[in-house]
């Protein structure tokens, strides 16, 4: 996008959403992520709602269009072909039209909806329309996904968070080798360092395999599929998530007696995810009752629910020390710490965002403000990609992205002066 080179970074993230652009949804960004990703699109909406208020509401309202019949909104909706992206509707095999992913993703759309609405008091009707909707995907994940108390994930990609550590040994059951050949394109378009390794992949086209031969039935899935983990990061966002849908439905004066009873439930359940011998919430294989071990992102998204404890502030300070740049993905001490490949390390200025909400709510505005500080900085250097090494700032990912745009709309950019060239 050379022609922007000499526009604001405002502009430059107002052009990137309008470029991202596909007619009523947004795309992450060209080539690498050629369709409607879920928890991006809810991302865009807020991004939108910054300079075209209508057109944030047009973007949740064909996210939700594609809802299932009974409540998931999938992760990815292909609205057109595109023989970039692997792996496509053809291995998914959802009849639906458009054709849809068979798994969810982190279900951020109340929280931001009710974000969106405080920027649009005369929102009101369309979020009216919405919160049925949105109730209806927050059931799905009570009933289809919390039987156990926490969120249970059946896929990596259901939590936003493909390959981090959290996962590891719920993947390592999982056999990958008969998934047979298959081509991979996103390595194409991004340095190969930057991306899952190909057991990862492997094991995840295992997984899909399952659901795709079960007709994607979610019960089946749960209860004999090859891979079932208590996210911790997921567990949170529907807890923020349900509080946000709540004050939404008494906004429009709707009964919120059962999302109430969801929140309390989840809320009542974070004691099966808290791990003890590492003071922190964390991932749990919900087949064999182990945790992971791991410190990662997803235990600080508890500051989104006002989960958080004097033991995990105590890490959150050492980990965010410990880089220049956002909260990191995964603990910079650990062993399996890598800053640039995707989930295992890199600062992503989106969850910094959705850990910003937590800090503002509870009052940590020194925090929060020192955190938005350095995501803007990240920005500022390099531009709107995807991820970040949380050391040196080197950008990673796919460039010109929408989510990155939007947050630096909504929360990144405000205040930031912009030097002289």
């Amino acid at each position: 996008m050379n022609d922007m080179k000499y526009l604001t970074l405002n502009e430059k993230a107002v052009a990137i959403l309008q470029s991202n652009d596909r007619g009523g949804y947004t795309v992450p960004t060209s080539g690498l992520y050629p369709y409607q990703w879920n928890w991006d699109s809810v991302f865009a909406a807020w991004g939108f709602a910054t300079f075209d208020k209508p057109r944030a509401w047009d973007e949740l309202d064909t996210l939700f269009a594609s809802q299932w019949d009974d409540g998931m909104v999938p992760h990815i909706i292909f609205h057109q072909d595109d023989p970039g992206y692997f792996p496509g509707p053809d291995m998914w095999q959802v009849n639906r039209n458009p054709a849809t992913s068979g798994i969810s993703q982190p279900p951020v759309a109340a929280t931001l909806a009710r974000e969106i609405l405080a920027m649009d008091p005369d929102g009101l009707d369309r979020v009216r329309a919405l919160f049925p909707k949105i109730k209806a995907w927050h059931r799905w994940w009570a009933e289809q996904r919390c039987s156990q108390g926490p969120v249970a994930i059946t896929h990596p990609w259901e939590s936003g968070r493909d390959n981090c550590p959290d996962w590891d040994i719920g993947m390592a059951n999982v056999d990958g080798s008969n998934v047979g050949d298959y081509q991979r394109r996103d390595t194409g378009h991004v340095d190969a360092s930057m991306r899952p390794g190909k057991e990862d992949y492997d094991r995840y086209l295992a997984i899909l395999y399952f659901g795709r031969d079960t007709g994607w039935n979610q019960s089946e899935i749960v209860a004999n599929g090859p891979f079932l983990m208590a996210d911790p990061g997921i567990t949170f966002i529907l807890l923020r998530a349900h509080v946000d849908l709540i004050e939404i439905g008494r906004q429009l004066g709707e009964d919120v007696q059962e999302i109430e009873t969801w929140a309390a439930a989840l809320r009542s359940s974070l004691p099966m995810i808290w791990n003890a011998d590492i003071g922190a919430y964390d991932a749990r294989d919900l087949r064999t009752g182990t945790f992971s071990g791991n410190i990662g992102s997803g235990a600080f998204l508890s500051l989104l629910a006002d989960e958080s404890t004097p033991e995990l502030d105590t890490h959150l300070q050492r980990i965010w020390d410990a880089v220049a740049y956002g909260i990191p993905s995964f603990d910079p001490d650990a062993v399996l710490f890598d800053p640039r490949r995707y989930w295992r390390g890199p600062t992503w200025p989106v969850v910094n965002s959705l850990i910003a909400l937590g800090l503002r709510r509870a009052g940590r505005f020194e925090d929060e403000a020192r955190l938005r500080r350095e995501t803007a900085q990240l920005i500022s250097k390099h531009g709107f990609f995807e991820y970040f090494d949380p050391k040196d700032a080197t950008p990673c990912g796919g460039n010109d992205f929408t989510w990155t745009a939007a947050i630096w709309l909504t929360w990144a950019g405000r205040d930031f002066q912009e030097e002289a060239d």
